[in-house]
């Protein structure tokens, strides 16, 4: 079974999502039958590439309702021993991380693209990493066991750019227009950071599903937001892009 995460390290719920849905597949009997990979999704592709405070960023959306929107989130977290400590947070174009994450994925395989993806995210909610400089991001690959001059090259080149814009356009195409979104051998899609008991269902269903063949798709949605976080408000458990 393969199963194809689309989510942007910008997006709590993503930080979310992903916890659960690993909880979920440590509980799933053929764990070891799935293949999990992200795919690219940018909730604000014309964010600026510089650093940012999160607390102004959000204050000069949405005003004092910015405040019970970060306190929510970080209650939700803290109930899945997630740290969100939007004091520290730092707010950059996430394009950059996404490139690493599909050379990270291309070089050392789907395993090493999720212990990344989880360090972008606990590093970017949690300690005030900026997901847009390469040192800090050569040091979160280093962190979860990958080389660094490979790493390093890359991140000082342009490879990757165009590749990812086009994913990102081919989600866009498959209609994805919230993050999380986790789409399940290519057919299934459930959007939203759902409970882990609620993912497990899915598995259970998509592989009696696939056994029989069937070639309905289907899809869940745990309720999107409108738009905050970098574009996104992340409220309900996903975080959506913003119409034009």
């Amino acid at each position: 079974m393969k199963v194809e995460i689309y989510s942007d390290i910008a997006c709590p719920w993503c930080y979310v999502g992903k916890t659960r849905f690993e909880q979920a597949l440590a509980a799933y009997p053929q764990a070891d039958q799935v293949e999990v990979v992200y795919r690219p999704f940018q909730l604000d592709p014309g964010a600026p590439e510089e650093p940012l405070p999160h607390r102004e960023v959000l204050a000069a959306k949405y005003g004092p309702q910015s405040v019970q929107m970060d306190a929510r989130i970080t209650e939700l977290g803290a109930a899945e021993n997630l740290v969100f400590d939007f004091d520290t947070v730092v707010e950059n174009n996430s394009l950059l991380a996404h490139r690493l994450l599909r050379f990270v994925l291309d070089t050392y395989g789907s395993e090493a693209q999720a212990r990344l993806k989880g360090r972008l995210l606990a590093a970017h909610f949690g300690e005030g990493m900026d997901i847009g400089d390469r040192a800090q991001l050569a040091d979160a690959a280093v962190a979860v066991g990958l080389d660094r001059d490979p790493i390093t090259e890359f991140l000082n080149g342009d490879d990757l750019h165009d590749e990812v814009l086009d994913e990102i356009e081919v989600a866009r195409a498959r209609g994805v227009t919230a993050v999380p979104t986790f789409v399940f051998e290519g057919q299934w899609a459930v959007q939203g950071g759902q409970e882990a008991d609620t993912f497990l269902r899915v598995f259970e269903q998509v592989a009696r599903e696939t056994a029989g063949a069937a070639p309905a798709a289907a899809s869940q949605d745990a309720g999107a937001g409108q738009a905050g976080q970098g574009g996104d408000a992340c409220e309900g458990a996903a975080c959506e892009v913003p119409r034009d």
